[in-house]
C-alpha cells in the first residue's frame, strides 16, 4: 500500500502531517478548518443537546450547559484531540430512571462523586481495561439503550410524556397509535404530524442533500422542517421551554444533596454512570481514532478530562456528559484540525443560548422527540451482529442479545453486567493456560513482538500498551507461532489495529496466525 494512503472517508488532519519531517502547515489554514468544522459540530450538538436532555426528564437548558461544559473545557484538557464531547443518548435512560426515582436534585451529587470516580481511574491509568470490555457487550448496551429511546421518544411525538418503564413503553405504543383520530384532529394529531415531518425531512435531507451542502447536518434540517411547519399553519403543540438567561439555569447542589452522597444508592448510580460513560467515552474515542491518521487517543488522559467534566456538570446542576461519536465523527468529516474546533463549537452554543433563547422557545417538542427516535434506532447496529457471527460464532452474538435484552427489559448496569459475566464463558477452555507473555524487539529496521500464550480481555491492557508503543512509521512483525487462542474481544482489538496501521502506509505482518487472526495479513479492510 502506497505510503500516505488513508482509509476510505477518512480525514488526515495536519496534526499527522506536522509530526513528518519536512511537512509543516500553515497556522492559518488550521484556524480556517477549525472554525469551519466547529459550526458544523455546533449545528448537530444543538438540538441533540436539547433532545437528549428532554428524553432524560430535565429541562432542555441543562443539555446545554452539558455541551457548553464538554466543548469549552473538556475539549480543551482532551487526550483526544478531535473527539467532541457533551450529552449522550447513552446516558439518557439512566439519568431518567435516576431523576425519576430520586429526584432532580440528586444528579448534581451523584455527578460530582461520578467525575470524581473517573478523576482517580485516569490518574490510577486505568483507562486501558475499558478498552478490555467485549464489543459484543458495548454494542449491546447501545442497542439496548437505542430501543429504549425509540419506545419512550415514541410517547413524546404524541405530545405525552414516557411510561416508567421500556416494556410499558413498548407495550403502550400501538393504543398510542391507534388512538389517532383523522376525523378529530386536536393537539396530539398535529404533534404526531410534525413528529413525522421532522423525521421524513431528516431522513429525506441525508439521503438527497446536495454535495454543496454536505455538511448542514440532517437533525437541524429536520427540527427546522418541524419548526417551520408548526408555525406556518399555526398549531398549539408543546413547546421547549429554556430560561431567558442560561445563568438563571445553573444550579449547584445544596449541603443536603452533599449529605446524600453516603446513601448506598446515590453511590452505586455513581458508580454506574461513571462506568458507562468512561466505556461509552472510549469507544467512541478508538471509532474516531479510526477516522484519521492524526495523533491518536490518550485513553488515561481523556479519562480524567471526562471526570473534570462530570464534576462541573454535577457542581453546575446538568446532565453528565461522555464523548460521543455522532458529534465527533460530524467533526471529524468536517475537516477539523486540531482540539479549537471542539472547543468552539462550545462557544457557539454558549453564545446562541445567551443571545437567542426565544428561537428555542419557537421548536415543538415533537420534533426533538423525533430526531431522538431517528437517533435510538440508528444505536441498534443489527450490522454489529452479523459481523460477530460471522467472524467469531455463536457465542458473541448471544452475548450481545442478552446484554440488549436485559438492558430493555431491566436496567441498565444489570445488562452490562450479564454481558460481562456471559463473556468470562470465553474463559473456560483456556482456564489452564490463561497468561499471556509479550517479547518485543528490533530486527534491522523492523519492530519485532513475538505472543506465547492466550490473548485473552483480562490480557487485552498488556497487548494494547504493547501494540501503541510501537513507533509510527517503523515497520512491525508480529509472531503468533506460540499464540494458542484468541478471544474475540482480543481479535477485535488487533484487526482495528492493524487496520489503522495499513491505512497509514505502515508495513504490518503476522506469522504463524491461526483461527481468528489468521486473516490479518489478507485483510481487505
Amino acid at each position: 500500500m502506497p505510503a500516505g494512503r488513508v482509509m476510505a472517508g477518512a480525514v488526515p488532519p495536519p496534526d499527522a502531517a506536522m509530526t513528518r519531517p519536512g511537512v509543516s502547515v500553515p497556522s492559518v489554514a488550521l484556524l480556517g478548518r477549525d472554525l469551519t468544522a466547529s459550526i458544523v459540530v455546533f449545528l448537530v450538538a444543538m438540538p441533540l443537546c436539547m433532545g437528549i436532555a428532554i428524553a432524560s426528564g430535565v429541562p432542555a437548558e441543562k443539555g446545554l450547559i452539558t455541551g457548553i461544559i464538554g466543548g469549552i473545557i473538556v475539549g480543551a484538557i482532551a487526550g483526544s484531540p478531535l473527539q467532541v464531547s457533551g450529552p449522550a443518548a447513552g446516558l439518557a435512560v439512566i439519568v431518567y430512571e435516576l431523576v425519576r426515582d430520586q429526584g432532580l436534585a440528586a444528579l448534581g451529587p451523584i455527578l460530582v462523586l461520578a467525575g470524581a470516580v473517573q478523576v482517580v481511574a485516569g490518574v490510577f491509568r486505568l483507562g486501558g481495561w475499558f478498552k478490555a470490555i467485549s464489543p459484543a457487550v458495548v454494542h449491546g448496551m447501545l442497542a439496548g439503550i437505542g430501543v429504549l429511546i425509540v419506545v419512550g421518544q415514541f410517547h413524546v411525538l404524541f405530545d405525552h410524556r414516557p411510561l416508567p418503564s421500556g416494556l410499558q413503553n413498548l407495550a403502550a405504543m400501538p393504543t398510542r397509535l391507534f388512538g389517532l383520530s383523522p376525523t378529530n384532529l386536536q393537539a396530539t394529531e398535529f404533534a404526531f404530524a410534525i413528529g413525522v415531518v421532522t423525521i421524513a425531512a431528516m431522513i429525506g435531507w441525508e439521503k438527497f442533500r446536495p454535495a454543496a451542502l454536505r455538511l448542514l447536518p440532517g437533525a437541524l434540517v429536520g427540527v427546522l422542517f418541524g419548526t417551520i411547519v408548526s408555525l406556518l399553519f399555526g398549531l398549539e403543540v408543546a413547546r421547549v421551554q429554556v430560561p431567558d438567561s442560561i445563568v438563571a439555569a445553573i444550579t449547584p447542589p445544596g449541603g443536603d444533596g452533599f449529605a446524600r452522597l453516603l446513601d448506598p444508592a446515590v453511590i452505586a448510580a455513581a458508580t454506574a454512570i461513571a462506568f458507562i460513560a468512561s466505556a461509552e467515552t472510549l469507544l467512541s474515542a478508538a471509532a474516531v481514532d479510526k477516522m484519521h491518521n492524526g495523533v491518536r487517543t490518550d485513553y488515561n488522559k481523556e479519562l480524567r478530562a471526562q471526570g473534570v467534566g462530570n464534576l462541573l456538570c454535577g457542581f453546575a446542576g446538568a446532565l453528565p456528559m461522555t464523548g460521543v461519536i455522532v458529534r465527533s465523527s460530524a467533526n471529524v468529516q468536517a475537516g477539523a484540525a486540531t482540539r479549537l474546533s471542539a472547543m468552539l463549537h462550545g462557544v457557539w452554543i454558549l453564545a446562541f443560548v445567551a443571545a437567542l433563547p426565544f428561537v428555542l422557545k419557537l421548536i415543538p417538542m415533537a420534533a426533538l422527540g423525533a430526531i431522538l427516535v431517528v437517533t435510538g434506532f440508528r444505536l441498534v447496529s443489527v450490522k454489529h451482529a452479523t459481523h460477530l457471527f460471522r467472524d467469531y460464532g455463536v457465542l458473541p452474538v448471544l452475548i450481545w442479545a442478552a446484554t440488549l435484552v436485559t438492558v430493555v427489559s431491566t436496567d441498565l448496569l444489570t445488562g452490562v453486567l450479564v454481558g460481562i459475566g456471559l463473556t468470562m464463558l470465553e474463559l473456560i477452555p483456556n482456564l489452564h493456560r490463561l497468561r499471556l507473555r509479550v517479547y518485543e524487539g528490533q530486527e534491522a529496521d523492523t519492530h519485532a513482538i513475538t505472543l506465547d500464550g492466550t490473548a485473552t480481555f483480562v490480557t487485552l491492557p498488556k497487548l494494547s500498551e504493547t501494540l501503541d508503543r510501537v513507533p509510527a512509521g517503523t515497520p512491525v512483525r508480529i509472531d503468533a507461532t506460540r499464540l494458542s487462542a484468541v478471544d474475540h474481544t482480543s481479535a477485535e482489538m488487533l484487526r482495528d489495529w492493524f487496520q489503522r496501521r495499513r491505512a497509514a502506509g505502515q508495513s504490518v505482518k503476522v506469522t504463524g496466525a491461526r483461527g481468528r487472526i489468521a486473516t490479518l495479513n489478507d485483510d481487505p479492510h
